[in-house]
Order: structure tokens, then C-alpha cells, then sequence
């Protein structure tokens, strides 16, 4: 029986560092994608990421077991893309996207396209809201946390967690329904 992420947490605080490497792959695949949600850039996602996971490590005698690990890494997570927006948006430095110049030929190859564009689409509405509400979403759907946990890594109550939730929802679905008009108006002329 596998052991879980508590467990595995006591271990590694108790010299069993080898441990450490299977939250990593339980956890990455969530965290990469909220943090490229986040910071629209796949270098500065997998940065941040890493980041998360050596911070995690080094502040592993810090880990309090009565807590979820997996909103302790959520809260790490959350404050080092912050951090990494800070630097980019003082850098003002534009991230190019790359494209292969090879035209999609494909059903799968376009079904990745489309893939990649809705999510796209879903990240530029996330961009347009409050932090706090978006990243209410992205700890919720991207992450899968219970509302338990986004609330200790949003460092707020539970009812206040589930709020953030709900209007970050409402939000979402309003600026989906003015994006959509937008683009049937655009259609008509």
C-alpha cells in the first residue's frame, strides 16, 4: 500500500531525502499547471515549480503534519510565482512564443491545437480578474484542492475560500459571455 503524502513527509524529515522525488511527481504535473497559468511563460512555470519543490525541501522541518502538504506547497507555489510577476512585470521584458513552422496536418496535431488555444483562452480570462479569485480557480480546478486546503494556502477561512470560489466562477462565466459577444460582433462586421 502506497504511503501518503503526510507520511511520506515524515519520512523525508526524518533523513529519508530519497522520499522527496515521489511528491515531486505526484504533485508537479498540478502545480506546473496553475503556474503556467499564472505566468503565461513554460521557462518561468518549470522555474517556479522547481522553486516550489527546493523551498519545500529546505523548509521541510517547518512542515506542521496537522496541515495538507499539498496546500503547503500550493501557498509556496502561489507566493513564488508572485514573485516571479514582480521581477518579469520590473523587467518588462515580452516572452515569445514558439511556433513550428510546420503546418498542423494532423487530427491529433489538431486537437492539440485546439486544446492549447482553449486553454489559452481560459488564461487570458484568469489574467483579467482579481488575483485573489483567479487563484481561488486555478488551487480549485487546476490544483484539485478541497476548499480546506485553499484555504490554508490562501491563508484565509474556509467560508472565505468557498466565496472566493464562487465569485471567481461568477466573474469567470461573465467575462466568457462578454468575450464570446465580443467575438460574434467582430464576426458581423
Amino acid at each position: 500500500m502506497p504511503l501518503d503524502d503526510q507520511e511520506i513527509m515524515r519520512l523525508v524529515i526524518d533523513g529519508r531525502a530519497d522520499l522527496f522525488g515521489e511528491l515531486v511527481r505526484r504533485h508537479r504535473p498540478a502545480l506546473l499547471r496553475a503556474a503556467l497559468s499564472k505566468l503565461q511563460s513554460t521557462a518561468d512555470a518549470e522555474d517556479a515549480v522547481q522553486e516550489t519543490f527546493l523551498a519545500a525541501f529546505r523548509a521541510q522541518q517547518t512542515f506542521n503534519p496537522a496541515y495538507s502538504l499539498r496546500g503547503w506547497l500550493w501557498t509556496i507555489l502561489l507566493n513564488i510565482c508572485s514573485r516571479h510577476r514582480r521581477r518579469s512585470q520590473r523587467q518588462t521584458s515580452l516572452n515569445e512564443l514558439n511556433f513550428d513552422n510546420e503546418p498542423c496536418t494532423t487530427a491529433g496535431g489538431l486537437n492539440e491545437l485546439l486544446a492549447a488555444e482553449r486553454a489559452e483562452a481560459l488564461n487570458e480570462l484568469l489574467r483579467r480578474m482579481p488575483d485573489v479569485q483567479a487563484d481561488a480557480l486555478r488551487l480549485r480546478f487546476f490544483g484539485e484542492l478541497k476548499f480546506e486546503e485553499i484555504s490554508q494556502a490562501m491563508q484565509c477561512s474556509l467560508n472565505a475560500a468557498k466565496d472566493r470560489v464562487r465569485k471567481g466562477l461568477e466573474q469567470l462565466a461573465s467575462l466568457a459571455r462578454r468575450n464570446s459577444s465580443l467575438c460574434q460582433e467582430g464576426d458581423r462586421t
